[in-house]
């Protein structure tokens, strides 16, 4: 099925020289004079190369399928993930390359959403939030004020955050796996 360039947005996947993209941003440009112009940033399934095509928006691209399914996370083996289907008990693995940079907020028994072309697993959602436990925090510095400053601290998977001065050592948050930003105290 053909698609227009400018329709394309983050996560739809195209076939194009026999190669499966994934696009990761495409931006409208509009110069004052002549037609827009559509940049798509995109990365290769397969290889996991990126790459950067120009597209008048009249032009169309050949829009991939793909199949959207619940796996949960079983575990690590150091080169791949593990994943299973909860309905067919079937088990894939997935490069660590699908996930990016949301690997460390992966838990055991985790519910990821992912995307699979003919069989492959080309990219992967993991939940909105999640709790976590600071490991390190920085003292709470007097005469801070609350709201306008945040202090560094180390969350149990090791990624670094910014947080309130009130948090501390121990304290559960919960965080966004996204950028792994602090969303708010974990309320368990």
């Amino acid at each position: 099925m053909k698609v227009n360039a400018i329709n394309l947005r983050p996560g739809n996947a195209f076939l194009q020289d026999g190669k499966l993209l994934v696009v990761i941003k495409n931006e409208i440009n509009q110069p004052g004079k002549g037609a827009s112009v559509a940049q798509v940033e995109a990365r290769d399934a397969r290889t996991g190369t990126k790459v950067s095509l120009r597209y008048r928006t009249q032009e169309a691209v050949e829009s991939a399928d793909l199949y959207e399914t619940d796996f949960t996370f079983l575990y690590d083996d150091g080169e791949k993930l593990h994943f299973m289907n909860g309905e067919t008990y079937d088990q894939i693995e997935v490069e660590y390359g699908v996930l990016g940079d949301q690997v460390p907020f992966l838990q055991e028994n985790m519910t990821v959403q992912i995307k699979t072309y003919e069989g492959s697993p080309i990219s992967a959602t993991l939940p909105q939030k999640i709790t976590l436990e600071i490991i390190e925090a920085d003292p709470v510095v007097k005469g801070q004020t609350q709201s306008s400053s945040y202090k560094p601290a180390k969350l149990s998977n090791g990624v670094s955050t910014l947080v309130p001065p009130h948090i501390e050592t121990g304290t559960r948050v919960v965080v966004n796996t996204a950028d792994g930003s602090y969303v708010e105290r974990a309320k368990d």
